[in-house]
């Protein structure tokens, strides 16, 4: 499953409708997200109106273009684009992916068994 990160800018005028319409997503954008891979999905935002969302999906491309293909995404697309700052395409399209740096679970599996934290213990006392 990929892990993707994304930020984006909402106007600071906007901050308290964008969080009132994702209060009530339409029904038929929810099964839509989740029919075409969309899985895990999070959106949060900040008192700057810093946006961050979150998602695990089998294929990111894929799941942008099962997405693509609907009249509701095209319609909700519309209708959020105002909200956002600088952006001359969808919000769908527009947002800078993140890098991962960190995952817990994947540097634990790594481990090898049995292995000590012998790096923060030495010279401990």
């Amino acid at each position: 499953m990929e892990r993707v990160c994304f930020r984006l800018q909402i106007k600071q005028d906007r901050l308290a409708e964008y969080t009132r319409r994702h209060a009530e997503v339409w029904p038929d954008m929810l099964r839509a997200l989740q029919a075409t891979g969309w899985h895990n999905y999070s959106l949060f935002l900040g008192e700057d109106g810093l946006l961050i969302g979150y998602l695990e999906t089998e294929d990111l491309t894929a799941a942008r273009a099962g997405m693509e293909s609907t009249a509701v995404n095209a319609r909700w697309q519309a209708e959020m684009a105002p909200f956002f700052e600088d952006l001359d395409v969808p919000p769908d399209q527009g947002f800078l992916r993140l890098t991962e740096v960190f995952h817990l679970e994947d540097q634990i599996a790594a481990l090898p068994a049995g292995a000590a934290d012998d790096r923060h213990t030495a010279g401990a006392g």
